[in-house]
């Protein structure tokens, strides 16, 4: 009699029919335990990729912005107080070009230049946000000035109304005009028109022609965290030897950078500046996020990868600020942002294309760290699994 052969789905059947109702429960009962919580799971899992992403969105509110003023303490006071409560924080410079200075540091959004011609300072490639909120301060400023000027025009034409009639009853009875005549005392409305100081909007740092809009440098942090966690995975995959993983994240970082830089620069033409120091950043951001994958990988395993994505994608990427200022997000989570490196890589960007003259030390600094980190925990997987193999061994 040939031996009959059955497969794993024949054999849980036939061990289904042969079960009692009695065995069969708790079976049943366990699977659909783990059905539902794994489904729990996963429906929690995906509330929080919903909440990482749009908390900061929601929850943005512009406070404390930091704004250069040029003016005495009556104007700046005015101007204070014309814009909403708490949103900013107003630094007083003497000149104009103290106030552009600190722009292109970066140390200020933009500036109110309070002089006999008003006029008020952006830098929309460091926030076109903050930028039409100026300009929009700009427009109040423009119509409380206008509305000021035709109250002046009605109470000059007022006072000459009245000077006239004087005159005309002065006339009708006979008398001399007296020295408060019309010509002498009355307002010319011409002339105050033409006195009406204009609200002048002057971009410092504009944006380039080709991302007007500033949407494609707000959203490059993405694909350079993207591309870091995709060559974390494969790298971490594909090379079994912990030292090669470390040979491959290097190269994955010297060849994307450059790869990168290609497409963001010559031919998008996103980012401005010098390219090589452009690829530098590219490389050297992504090779971080890679490094710290395959460190994770190295020493705990398949499960490091979720380590690194989460670190990087999960919470270092929704606060790093890459399209609205770190102002903006609630509490400190700004400034913590910037310690990541899906943060300090879009700043170090943007500064890289738009504002060489600001301080760029500290985003250099936080790169190198989160790679440095990567090396280290791959090199310490490396030993700790050579002396285990050393310990089986004997």
């Amino acid at each position: 009699m040939p031996t009959q052969i059955l497969s794993r789905e024949d054999k849980a059947a036939t061990s289904a029919v042969s079960e009692t109702p009695e065995q069969a429960a708790p079976a049943a009962s366990l699977q659909f335990g783990r059905a539902l919580l794994v489904a729990v799971l996963a429906a929690a899992v995906v509330s929080l990729v919903m909440l990482a992403f749009s908390w900061p969105t929601v929850t943005s509110d512009p406070k404390d912005l930091p704004i250069a003023a040029v003016g005495d303490e009556e104007q700046i006071d005015q101007i204070a107080g014309n814009a909403p409560d708490g949103m900013l924080d107003l630094t007083t410079v003497d000149t104009r070009a103290e106030a552009v200075k600190l722009i292109e540091e970066r140390e200020v959004y933009g500036a109110f230049v309070l002089e006999d011609e008003p006029e008020i300072l952006i830098a929309k490639a460091a926030s076109p946000a903050v930028a039409q909120q100026l300009s929009t301060i700009g427009t109040q400023m423009q119509h409380s000035i206008d509305q000021q000027a035709i109250s002046g025009l009605q109470e000059g034409s007022k006072k000459m109304q009245e000077q006239m009639q004087k005159a005309l009853e002065a006339a009708a009875a006979g008398q001399a005009p007296s020295q408060g005549s019309p010509a002498g005392d009355g307002a010319d409305p011409v002339a105050s028109a033409q006195e009406v100081p204009q609200v002048t909007i002057t971009d410092v740092v504009p944006l380039s022609d080709d991302d007007p809009s500033g949407a494609g440098l707000a959203i490059a942090g993405l694909p350079l965290t993207l591309g870091g966690i995709i060559g974390g995975v494969l790298t971490s995959m594909g090379i079994r030897s912990r030292r090669m993983r470390l040979v491959g994240t290097l190269v994955y970082g010297i060849v994307g950078g450059l790869a990168l830089a290609l497409i963001m620069q010559t031919w998008f033409g996103i980012l401005q500046g010098d390219f090589a120091i452009n690829a530098l950043a590219i490389g050297l951001s992504i090779a971080a996020t890679v490094g710290l994958i395959n460190g994770f990988v190295s020493l705990i395993g398949p499960a490091g990868i979720a380590v690194g994505a989460v670190l990087t994608m999960f919470i270092g990427n929704p606060i790093a600020s890459l399209n609205q200022p770190k102002e903006f997000l609630a509490g400190s989570w700004g400034e913590i942002g910037q310690f990541f490196v899906p943060g300090a890589a879009g700043t170090l960007l943007r500064d890289l294309s738009y504002f060489p003259d600001a301080p760029l030390a500290l985003q250099w600094w936080v790169l190198s760290a989160w790679l440095a980190v990567g090396i280290a925990l791959i090199l310490v997987g490396h030993v700790i699994a050579h002396r285990k193999a050393h310990a089986a061994a004997h």
